[in-house]
């Protein structure tokens, strides 16, 4: 018997929500394309994003290019450290993942280096998963797509392997955009790519992926949440370090999590209540979501906290949808070093202050002449020195490698105390990073049932004179996506394809689009199949039109999770299924408009 994952996999391509890239050629791993059902359903998922963060809580939305310059990614860390450990099979010549070889021998096998994980496969005989083979020597595998910019290839550049870096690059524009004023965010939904050594895993793990990342900066010194209070009941299962020792998850308020020290602070709570109402509202069983702390050993040496959202999957375990991370101030800090830019924020005091302050200053007139284009970085690196720096007669420096010897004359240098109004802080920056594809899988596993439904009558009217039930086989497949999530919001089914039933049902058609409301027209085949077409898409309400529509203008609506049935008039269907849709009115009051 197929699996979940298989069953659900078996629906996506065959109703087209999601296919094999490059079928025609055979495919390739890591690359799904959606199909028209799975483009308008991630869509529809990633507006529920924007609703949130960008309409709620005022975070702007940017657009930076898919590729960047190697200075990005320089000061990234990409260039240097983003890679995963690569081992290939001598005889067969397949690449795998070494860190996944060995977790059933090794603990965290993740933070191991090169060198040790060879040393593991070889003690315990680790053989080539595919062919039986020798595995060679682990190496380290960068996983950024590298391409070159222009003609000649003389200009590097780096697939992104991630949206945020085009947020902080854009950190002067955005701070001026919010006139200077903290905390700011912004946030972007785009493509990013990593070039996977084996993705095994289907839709989990792919090499070019969604995300929808958000980039929240704030001031260092105050990380309170002005919101905190709306959300400090909300219960969430949390499975801190603490947890995770003892192997049990809590349910706890964020209120007493953020008072017991679990959550670090307001901020970071504040953006799990926002995750997880995002991930409920796209469809996201709560029972099979939880929050779960990075320990200590796994934590990025930058990190204040960091949180993942993991979601439950039948064949995968509990799968990280979600990153939620207070990063200081180390992505700004890394790009000012690489731009030799400043990317700080005044903060004005209260009431100011006097602070004593060591000042140097270099003077251009003699700098200029005699060091020429060097004049400017040597002047910087003057007014880095401190009082016990500036002793000697003579000052000496590094600049680009070369030794410099500086005259003390060149250098005026004293102490003043002045009355200060405000500072140049560095903001630290709080990244909720959702990754859309694997969230797109989950909702669509978690949605899936197949069940006993029991025999549906369904009336179909026959040459127009009497009428008899069509039973219903008992078995059906259902996706109960929420309706502003379903791809395909209402279907119109006129009882038989005649036109005397079929021009009422395009002109209901026509209204429904006019909502906004996306609808699919179908008098193909019985309705009772027509209906169970539409339930195993996640179309949550079907209209029928039937012979009672042209005596008195009424139809039937059908609920795809009841399959309970009301009759509604047909002058306002379209303010039913919009109210149904996105206003919460229940389906037994969609009948109270005749």
């Amino acid at each position: 018997m197929a699996d979940k994952y298989e069953q659900v996999l078996e629906l996506a391509k065959r109703r087209g929500f999601i296919w094999n890239s490059f079928e025609l050629y055979g495919g390739t791993a890591g690359f799904y394309d959606y199909g028209p059902l799975g483009a308008m359903l991630k869509r529809r998922v990633e507006n529920i994003w924007r609703d949130i963060f960008v309409i709620n809580e005022g975070y702007y939305e940017i657009e930076s290019p898919t590729i960047g310059i190697e200075d990005v990614f320089i000061a990234s860390g990409h260039v240097g450290g983003f890679s995963d450990p690569l081992t290939e099979c001598q005889k067969c010549k397949e690449a795998f993942r070494a860190d996944h070889l060995v977790q059933d021998v090794a603990e965290n096998p993740d933070t191991l280096s090169a060198d040790e994980l060879t040393e593991i496969i070889g003690k315990n005989n680790i053989k080539c998963p595919e062919c039986g083979g020798r595995l060679g020597k682990v190496y380290e595998f960068n996983l950024m797509f590298k391409t070159s910019i222009g003609p000649g290839g003389k200009r590097a550049g780096y697939l992104r392997p991630e949206t945020a870096q085009g947020m902080f690059v854009d950190f002067p524009r955005l701070l001026k955009f919010y006139r200077d004023h903290l905390p700011f965010g912004a946030t972007q939904i785009g493509k990013a790519y990593r070039n996977e050594i084996s993705p095994r895993q289907g839709v989990i793990r792919l090499r070019e992926f969604t995300q929808a990342e958000a980039e929240i900066f704030i001031d260092p010194r105050d990380k309170t949440h002005p919101k905190i209070k709306e959300v400090e009941n909300i219960e969430l299962n949390l499975y801190s370090q603490e947890g995770q020792s003892t192997g049990e998850m809590q349910k706890m308020s964020l209120g007493d999590a953020v008072k017991n020290g679990i959550i670090a602070h307001e901020f970071l709570a504040y953006c799990l209540a926002m995750t997880s109402r995002f991930l409920i509202r796209v469809g996201v069983s709560p029972e099979k979501l939880r929050f779960r702390q990075h320990m200590k050993d796994e934590m990025a040496h930058y990190a204040a906290d960091c949180w993942d959202a993991e979601i439950l999957s039948d064949r995968f375990g509990w799968v990280e949808v979600v990153g939620i991370a207070d990063r200081t101030d180390y992505d700004l800090k890394a790009h000012a070093k690489q731009s030799e830019k400043e990317l700080s924020v005044y903060v004005s005091y209260d009431v100011p202050k006097k602070i004593e302050r060591f000042i140097v200053k270099p003077d251009m007139g003699i700098l200029g002449p005699k060091f020429k284009g060097k004049a400017g970085k040597i002047a910087n690196a003057l007014k880095a020195l401190k009082a016990g720096e500036l002793s000697g007669d003579v000052i000496e420096l590094e600049i680009d490698g070369e030794q410099i010897k500086i005259e003390k004359d060149a250098v005026k240098f004293e102490s003043i105390t002045e009355e200060v109004h405000g500072e140049n802080i560095i903001p630290h920056v709080i990244e909720p990073s959702f990754g859309i594809d694997r969230i797109m899988y989950s909702l669509l596993e978690h949605s899936y049932f197949e069940e006993e439904a029991g025999k549906e009558d369904v009336i179909e009217e026959e040459k127009g004179e009497g009428t008899e039930a069509e039973e219903v086989e008992e078995k059906r497949i259902v996706l109960r996506l929420p309706p502003e999530v379903a791809p395909v919001q209402a279907a119109v089914l006129p009882l038989l394809s005649r036109e005397e039933l079929i021009k009422p049902g395009n002109e209901i058609v026509a209204k429904l689009r006019k909502a906004g409301i996306l609808v699919a027209f179908d008098d193909s085949g019985t309705i009772g199949r027509r209906y169970r077409r539409n339930d195993e898409i996640g179309t949550p309400y079907s209209i029928t039109v039937d012979y009672q529509t042209l005596e008195d203008s009424t139809v039937t609506i059908r609920d795809r999770d009841t399959m309970k049935q009301v009759r509604a008039g047909m002058s306002d269907i379209a303010d039913s299924i919009y109210d149904l849709v996105y206003g919460g009115k229940s389906f037994e009051d969609a009948g109270k408009r005749i």
